[in-house]
């Protein structure tokens, strides 16, 4: 009962913060007016989340649960690339429809691990990719396209917010720049080279037991640096 009581409290807390931030910004959630319009005192608020970073960061790890839950309510379609263009749209619409929550969760990265809903988005978008890399259809690595997609998809959303006057064209010429930029028009397998049969040989190599796990990790090193030449 403790532990349902604590937990309903906590999530009261968490609740309470990130509707003073969406609707006053990051300085209208302080420890005062959060116990005032959560109904708690502000010893509370320590004991359950510590300090102002971990309520913070709570908040962050909610407004993450909120993406995770509208992205999933999309299923996996046929193409890879089609669920990545769209998977592109949905992060771009959540961070316009959420400005304050979206400069939290993105806008002041510091180092260590992220909150765990955002490494599940990350862990989603390698999916992804790695559908992708299976199909052939990666001109770079797997990691690599992960981490160019994440980035260029960030930076459209905090330079939309950022500009008195959005361009509505630019979402999409920057999903179409960085779609350009990781995805072949065709299987990459399918062409002369040794780049594209390297990527697409690294995302099934898990799958193969014919190999033991030294050659597996031997064998995933040098496809890795193949597939690392090609952005030469």
């Amino acid at each position: 009962m403790e532990d349902a009581v604590r937990d309903s409290t906590r999530a009261r807390i968490v609740r309470t913060a990130a509707d003073l931030l969406t609707h006053g910004g990051r300085e209208a959630v302080t420890t005062r007016a959060v116990a005032a319009a959560a109904g708690v005192q502000a010893p509370t608020i320590y004991r359950l989340l510590g300090d102002k970073v971990g309520l913070l960061d709570a908040v962050a790890d909610h407004g993450f649960q909120a993406y995770l839950t509208q992205k999933g309510a999309r299923p996996a379609g046929g193409d890879p690339v089609d669920d990545l263009r769209a998977g592109w749209d949905l992060h771009i619409g959540f961070g316009l429809a959420n400005p304050a929550l979206y400069a939290l969760m993105y806008g002041d990265p510091r180092p260590g691990p992220p909150p765990q809903a955002a490494a599940r988005a990350m862990t989603m978008l390698r999916a992804l990719v790695r559908r992708i890399a299976e199909a052939g259809r990666l001109r770079i690595g797997e990691e690599q396209a992960v981490h160019l997609v994440h980035a260029m998809a960030c930076g459209t959303v905090l330079t939309l917010l950022a500009m008195a006057e959005r361009d509505p064209a630019l979402s999409d010429l920057a999903r179409d720049a960085a779609l350009a930029a990781v995805i072949a028009d065709a299987p990459a397998v399918a062409t002369p080279g040794p780049v594209g049969a390297a990527v697409a040989l690294r995302a099934v190599l898990t799958d193969t037991d014919v190999v033991t796990n030294g050659e597996r990790a031997l064998l995933g090193e040098w496809l890795d640096r193949i597939a690392a030449a090609g952005t030469r």
